[in-house]
């Protein structure tokens, strides 16, 4: 073998190790975009056993907010997910369900509407939207204890 088909071959193994490695890391990539935000398929809607409360019945916890990877994806509920909207996501109440979440530290309330399973960090009840987390003033604190009466 010449030495110019030597490099020549050497050229083209790299160009395919170059091509391999760069499909490998767009099925990686996409892999872990998919894990952003909710849109994998829907399978979540039976996940959870569904415990439907009265009306008037209170829960009480830990909860959080979600809002930037998930934003645009779809809920559990099979609608589009808005930060903006006054939405949460909880493990077992059915869909729809209305809850008055109020903020224990800063005593304010907000309506929120269930969309969405969640949240998945052990111990919390709720995964608020951005937009109610900054109506009740857990926005800029990220985690506080709620109480959420259940209103419809």
């Amino acid at each position: 073998m010449t030495s110019s088909k030597f490099w020549r071959y050497c050229l083209l193994l790299l160009c395919l190790l170059f091509a391999l490695q760069t499909m490998g890391c767009s099925a990686a990539n996409k892999m872990i975009a998919s894990r952003r935000g909710f849109n994998r398929e829907q399978h979540m809607i039976d996940f959870y056993e569904v415990d439907t409360l009265p009306v008037g019945s209170i829960i009480s916890g830990e909860a959080s907010f979600y809002g930037y990877g998930f934003h645009g994806k779809k809920a559990a509920d099979g609608s589009t997910y808005d930060q903006n909207a006054l939405t949460c996501a909880n493990k077992t109440l059915p869909f729809n369900t209305k809850l008055k979440v109020t903020l224990q530290t800063t005593g304010k309330s907000v309506i929120v509407k269930v969309t969405d399973r969640g949240p998945y960090e052990h111990g919390r009840i709720l995964d608020l939207s951005v937009a109610a987390a900054k109506e009740i003033g857990l926005y800029a604190v990220g985690i506080g204890e709620v109480q959420a009466e259940v209103i419809e």
